[in-house]
């Protein structure tokens, strides 16, 4: 990755404790000290005495895999995550609840959910029939994905439950990780169809929902969250490497990743892009291999898809192109690569 030239210590892809704040509670519940599992990952109890604490994405992620090699629950993140929602968000979940409906609610999620968390974005996308609403990480190098995952699935229905009530099931559930070996405690939460091995981790549901009215709130708080956002955005936007790395995945996966059609995500032209990407230091180009790496990478780890299906998925002429580039990114195949980590993961064990 290119390194950004005086880019705020801020803007380092961070986030919120909040979503994670039921960690201690849930390694309490699995016979676990939770002060000294964090100690031996270098962090103390004290991080979640406030949900407005932040954590640098790649800490969180190196945290809970550290718990789980620990306690050997493998679905920990699942765990953490039942006990996240619209609470655990902040000014911005307030945002999202007190909003019209659940179609205007979840597209200011989507819209402010950089202000709770760098490294990983939400995503809603809608059909004639149905809707998806998705949590892909972008950051690069992060370990225990399938947690991070499973818990920001988990908390993503949760929030689902909380707009539209006690009669919303999702039509389907998605994970871009293998199969765990116990899916019961996956079937008991989601109560709903679980597919595996997918591109990205998903809650589908059926689109009119999205219609549903929410209960009427005053205007004015409504007014006042919004100034409250906007100062945040204040705070926190000045990051274009960082806003084009959280809609690059999204856009890498669905075949809209040219750097014109990029641009025009942010009402710019393709050549304004270059220079203001080229004042931080970067490039499209540059971030654009980050990302197909980063996707590469975790697509690799975490799923069963053969070379050629994740080749086709980042939009590859063929799985040998693929392959040259990828050696080029890490210095071997991705076969090898995958083999490698399958190796270390044994090792681990």
């Amino acid at each position: 990755m290119a390194g950004s030239k005086a880019e705020p210590a801020h803007l380092e892809a961070a986030l919120r404790i909040g979503a994670t704040m039921a960690l201690p509670a849930v390694l309490r519940s699995l016979g676990a000290n939770p002060a000294e599992l964090l100690a031996e990952a270098g962090f103390d109890l004290t991080l979640f005495d406030d949900p407005d604490n932040r954590i640098s994405y790649a800490a969180r992620s190196h945290l809970m895999g550290h718990c789980v090699a620990r306690t050997g629950c493998q679905h920990l993140g699942l765990l953490v995550g039942q006990q996240a929602g619209l609470q655990s968000l902040g000014m911005v979940g307030l945002l999202v609840k007190y909003s019209p409906d659940v179609g205007t609610a979840l597209r200011n999620l989507v819209r402010c959910m950089h202000l709770h968390v760098r490294g990983a974005v939400t995503n809603l996308e809608t059909g004639d029939d149905t809707a998806s609403l998705s949590y892909e990480i972008y950051q690069p190098g992060v370990e225990a994905t399938d947690q991070i995952g499973d818990g920001a699935v988990a908390g993503l229905c949760n929030i689902m439950r909380t707009l539209c009530g006690p009669d919303w099931k999702p039509a389907e559930v998605q994970f871009a990780h293998r199969k765990p070996d116990d899916v019961g405690p996956f079937r008991s939460f989601f109560q709903a169809p679980l597919c595996f091995d997918t591109e990205k981790n998903a809650v589908v549901f059926t689109a009119d929902w999205l219609n549903l009215r929410l209960p009427e709130t005053d205007p004015e708080l409504r007014r006042l969250l919004q100034q409250q956002i906007d100062v945040l955005e204040i705070r926190y936007g000045d990051d274009l490497p960082g806003q084009i790395r959280s809609v690059l995945r999204t856009a890498l996966l669905t075949g809209h990743a040219r750097s014109d059609q990029v641009a025009m995500l942010f009402s710019i032209h393709s050549r304004t892009l270059s220079r203001r990407l080229k004042d931080f230091g970067t490039s499209f180009q540059e971030l654009l291999d980050e990302g197909r790496f980063e996707i590469a990478r975790q697509l690799l780890e975490d799923t069963r898809m053969e070379v050629s299906q994740i080749a086709m998925t980042l939009d590859y002429a063929d799985a040998s192109a693929f392959t040259r580039a990828f050696r080029r990114w890490s210095g071997t195949t991705p076969a090898q690569w995958r083999e490698d980590r399958k190796t270390a993961s044994l090792c681990m064990k």
